[in-house]
């Protein structure tokens, strides 16, 4: 088996946020979290967001791991996922907090041309947060980024740059919480004190990360493959490993 160094950056699913991604310190045209020390030294191994919502049709399932990019800005045919990273979406369908399968996500080359393997959903090589393992099994979906790939009925991967829409009352937040205002531009001359008429009014939301993209793992597939017996409850959580 191969596996990774053990430097990990890893995160619990459906959070979203955007502290830090306009704040203080850095510049970049990508969509950004910044939640860790470790990962201000290490920007690929950001894991953004994990989404789940349902599919294309009700019996299949639409999983989301949302990342850094290796170049910014991040734009088709100029980034791509850093290969030395092995990143991995975990299912749990028996209710006990631990993994009973698993997706691993690779990469093998840089640039336009950079191919993905996605394996899975299957047993976990090894259980754990810090599982850097990867499987010895073939690829279940690989080809090229920024394209779709599997099938309709079966497995459909899309690995690539995505838009990071959010729509958000900035100017209210930063007012909300101050220590997260930029210390420079028009939003770093907003008051410290919020008030409820500084609020937008109905109908006037903006998408403040219009432009922003991130890197996208999309992985599409009939639940079934990721429940267990009766149990139709599944926990899902993502990791990004070095």
């Amino acid at each position: 088996m191969k596996t990774f160094p053990r430097s990990a950056r890893f995160g619990l699913a459906l959070a979203v946020g955007i502290a830090g991604l306009l704040g203080a310190r850095h510049v970049a045209f990508a969509s950004d979290h910044q939640d860790t020390a470790d990962v201000e030294l290490n920007p690929s191994q950001d894991m953004t967001d994990f989404y789940a919502f349902p599919g294309a049709s009700s019996d299949r399932i639409t999983l989301v791991l949302n990342s850094w990019p290796v170049i910014t800005p991040a734009q088709t045919g100029t980034t791509y996922f850093d290969p030395n990273l092995l990143y991995q979406i975990k299912v749990d369908n028996t209710g006990d907090a631990v993994e009973d399968k698993v997706f691993q996500i690779s990469f093998r080359g840089t640039g336009a041309s950079q191919q993905v393997e996605v394996r899975g959903p299957m047993t976990p090589p090894v259980v754990g947060a810090m599982n850097n393992t990867i499987s010895t099994s073939a690829p279940a979906v690989s080809g090229a980024i920024n394209t779709t790939l599997g099938t309709a009925s079966g497995i459909q991967v899309y690995a690539g740059v995505r838009d990071d829409p959010f729509f958000i009352d900035l100017e209210q937040f930063f007012r909300i919480l101050p220590d997260r205002k930029p210390v420079t531009g028009a939003l770093a001359a907003l008051p410290s004190t919020a008030s409820a008429s500084a609020f937008r009014p109905a109908g006037s939301a903006v998408n403040f990360l219009q432009g922003f993209n991130v890197l996208s793992i999309v992985i599409e597939l009939p639940t079934a493959m990721l429940t267990a017996g009766g149990n139709a409850k599944i926990g899902l959580w993502g990791t990004i490993s070095r």
